[in-house]
């Protein structure tokens, strides 16, 4: 109860710059809450999207993976679904590539959204501090230039210590908003990273299936043409015979014809 009243006489003795501190102070926890449930939600509904995709990436049932970015509305979902989109429409690489790249332009702003407004009311929140300190000390030096001279420094020192009030509850403002800012960021930066990831390997397990499709095409239209070789061969022999033995069963007919005229 003690540390309650402490605190009440501390905001109510630093005078009216303490309100416009504490509304400052209020904004910055606010986004921070926001900015940490949006950016844990996301992690973890990437991390899920991502585990339920790459077993479907690896067996190449591409079709079945378009269905279920369809259904989805994480990051992960929307970056593959631009990869997807173009997999059977384009053979380069560099193509499926830059799609998922502008689905990663279109997603990081979102994460980074409202990020910077915490390092902004840290800095607010300091300088509403000292503008609160300068002002008290003006008001305090006017006050003792007019007070007898044998109270002078005992109101003067009283006066100080009721103006530093402001800067002391700026800077416990400040200084735990721009923790929190460099903790956002961290954890965005994660984010963004697994992103990239999850694109470098869904783009390369594309690439070996269709590289591994074109070989089977290849094998099987390199058999079709040694299948087609092969039976004109054995047509061409057949017909080389044919014609071999047409000649012998002449040469046969005319010496039949010829012992019958003996």
């Amino acid at each position: 109860m003690d540390f309650f009243n402490g605190v009440i006489a501390f905001f109510q003795t630093g005078g009216t710059f303490m309100y416009p501190i504490l509304a400052v102070a209020a904004l910055g926890i606010a986004v921070t809450v926001e900015r940490y449930i949006r950016l844990i939600f996301e992690r973890h509904t990437n991390r899920a999207m991502w585990d339920k995709l790459q077993p479907v990436l690896n067996s190449g049932d591409f079709d079945r993976a378009r269905n279920l970015v369809k259904q989805d509305n994480s990051g992960v979902s929307k970056v593959l679904s631009m990869g997807l989109a173009r997999q059977g429409a384009v053979r380069r690489r560099e193509d499926i590539e830059i799609a998922m790249e502008e689905a990663m332009m279109e997603i990081i702003p979102q994460l980074e959204k409202r990020t910077p407004y915490i390092a902004l009311f840290s800095n607010i929140a300091t300088l509403l501090g000292l503008l609160g300190t300068i002002m008290g000390l003006i008001e305090a030096f006017t006050a003792v230039a007019n007070a007898n001279p044998a109270e002078k420094a005992d109101l003067l020192s009283a006066s100080i210590s009721v103006a530093m009030n402001t800067t002391a509850f700026g800077l416990m403002t400040g200084i735990p908003l721009l923790l929190a800012h460099a903790w956002l960021n961290s954890l965005t930066g994660e984010i963004v990273d697994s992103l990239e990831m999850v694109s470098v390997k869904a783009l390369n397990l594309i690439s070996m299936s269709t590289r591994r499709r074109r070989e089977s095409d290849l094998g099987a239209e390199s058999a079709e043409v040694d299948s087609a070789g092969s039976s004109a061969e054995i047509d061409a022999s057949t017909h080389n015979d044919s014609e071999t033995q047409q000649p012998e069963a002449v040469a046969t007919a005319a010496e039949e014809q010829q012992v019958e005229k003996v």
